[in-house]
């Protein structure tokens, strides 16, 4: 993988004691969730440290190969398709790290929310559900839980009752909703709290949504 510039960072107030690790989707960069800083409502929340790290470059073979910023290859998006399991652990790690950059910097694991959007919550969830400590969250958008039948043999003990926001569009062309209700009945089953959403959106964001995690982020991180 090619060298990528370091994460964006945002601070809500001095000396955060918490942080939100953010990736984002396939061809987009660490900059596309940063307005989300300023619409979500954070009044009832400690000074946070929004971290929002790059994918980098790789050829994504579902874009006919081309060359984009890509946490890991994708063959194809859809129920049982091949997965590119050496990118998908490799990106984990790459959290991993970012994880333990937080726990240097004075934020305990536990005050770390993992987010992402479509491939960038892919990551995050896979992360979040290995993580050997106790996380605060997972916050995934418009995604799926890749690798699932690993799941059940790698699951950390210390992230069994991890709270779990899965929020997906119910026009989604991107990433079918048949995916993500296929997390949540998977999660569920394995005993995981899930807090499910749906918005008659696309492959995005909408307003309800923002306040929606807002709302989340205020229960997981206060």
């Amino acid at each position: 993988m090619d060298a990528t510039p370091p994460p964006v960072e945002v601070e809500t107030g001095p000396q955060p004691v918490a942080s939100i690790i953010w990736l984002h989707g396939l061809g987009a960069d660490g900059h596309d969730f940063l307005p989300i800083v300023d619409e979500l409502d954070l009044t009832p929340l400690p000074p946070l440290r929004f971290v929002f790290p790059h994918a980098p470059l790789r050829p994504v073979t579902w874009n006919y190969g081309r060359v984009m910023p890509a946490w890991y290859d994708i063959i194809a998006i859809a129920p049982g398709a091949p997965e590119d399991e050496a990118g998908i652990r490799a990106a984990a790690r790459s959290v991993e790290d970012l994880i333990a950059r937080e726990e240097a910097r004075g934020v305990a694991p536990r005050r770390v929310v993992l987010a992402g959007f479509s491939q960038g919550g892919a990551v995050a969830l896979y992360t979040a559900l290995r993580h050997p400590a106790r996380l605060a969250g997972a916050l995934v958008l418009s995604s799926y839980l890749p690798l699932a039948a690993t799941l059940a043999g790698e699951a950390s003990a210390a992230n069994r009752d991890l709270p779990i926001f899965l929020a997906h569009g119910t026009a989604d062309d991107i990433v079918p909703l048949t995916l993500a209700e296929q997390t949540r009945q998977r999660l569920k089953a394995l005993g995981y709290p899930v807090e499910w959403h749906t918005y008659p959106m696309a492959h995005t964001v909408c307003g309800a949504e923002i306040t929606d995690i807002g709302s989340w982020l205020a229960r997981v991180l206060t």
